[in-house]
């Protein structure tokens, strides 16, 4: 992308704020120009945080049910999925899906669930709880 050419429109989605790209100045080096975002950019962020939301609302509705545990609910209000809470707490894909579940939850012992406390950003009652 060429200098003149880094998108200008806004992106509400940013609040305000500005994020850096990269472009090519008038000799070809490639330098970082300040964005306020476009309004595609921002029609696909609005998407994907309501299919989030649409989710922490289905997951709700299992852990109600005694099908999912609070963890599930949790990854997705904090706009989360499976990979990328395993990358933030450090526990592999697949521990992750069975920690999903009540009784793969209900195993943690108080260190993991801190693990997933800590990248989550709550305390360790709270993930195990609904709001």
């Amino acid at each position: 992308m060429n200098l003149d050419a880094v998108p200008q429109e806004g992106n509400a989605t940013l609040g305000g704020q500005r994020k850096l790209m990269y472009a090519r100045d008038a000799d070809g080096r490639s330098v970082l120009v300040p964005s306020r975002g476009w309004e595609a950019e921002e029609i696909v962020t609005a998407q994907a945080v309501d299919l989030l939301a649409a989710q922490a609302q289905q997951a709700r509705a299992r852990v109600a049910a005694g099908e999912a545990a609070p963890l599930e609910y949790w990854m997705y209000a904090c706009r989360m999925d499976v990979a990328l809470l395993a990358q933030t707490s450090g526990f592999w894909q697949w521990r992750v899906r069975r920690h999903l579940r009540p009784a793969g939850f209900a195993k943690l012992s108080p260190r993991q669930r801190q693990r997933y406390a800590d990248a989550l950003g709550m305390t360790v009652e709270a993930i195990g709880t609904l709001p």
